[in-house]
């Protein structure tokens, strides 16, 4: 757990009956369907983005390279944004990503 932000840490080390129980939600979620890991995986990172939210878009952004899942394939993401969400939203969910591809390179 040492990439993800410490203030979420302390909240599962404080309280750990519900990060389990907040983990089985999780798990009990991503099998209730029939998406993929990877299609899971890219509507995670299309939701953090659409909602604004930067520290989800780096963590699934993050993700999405460890899944193998191309810089190509992320960035698609982040460009399909721009018609629901506007060009300075697109922009600023781009820069975001553009961190973590960053760390790639």
């Amino acid at each position: 757990m040492t990439d993800l932000p410490i203030p979420y840490q302390r909240i599962r080390e404080e309280f750990p009956e519900v990060a389990a129980a907040y983990d089985a939600l999780g798990n009990a979620i991503h099998e209730a369907g029939p998406l993929d890991d990877k299609t899971r995986q890219l509507v995670k990172l299309a939701l953090a983005v659409g909602a604004g939210m930067e520290g989800a878009t780096h963590a699934h952004a993050r993700r999405s390279l460890e899944m193998g899942i191309s810089p190509e394939e992320i960035k698609h993401v982040v460009l399909l944004a721009m018609t629901t969400l506007g060009f300075p939203s697109t922009v600023k969910a781009y820069t975001w990503v553009s961190d973590e591809l960053g760390k790639q390179e």
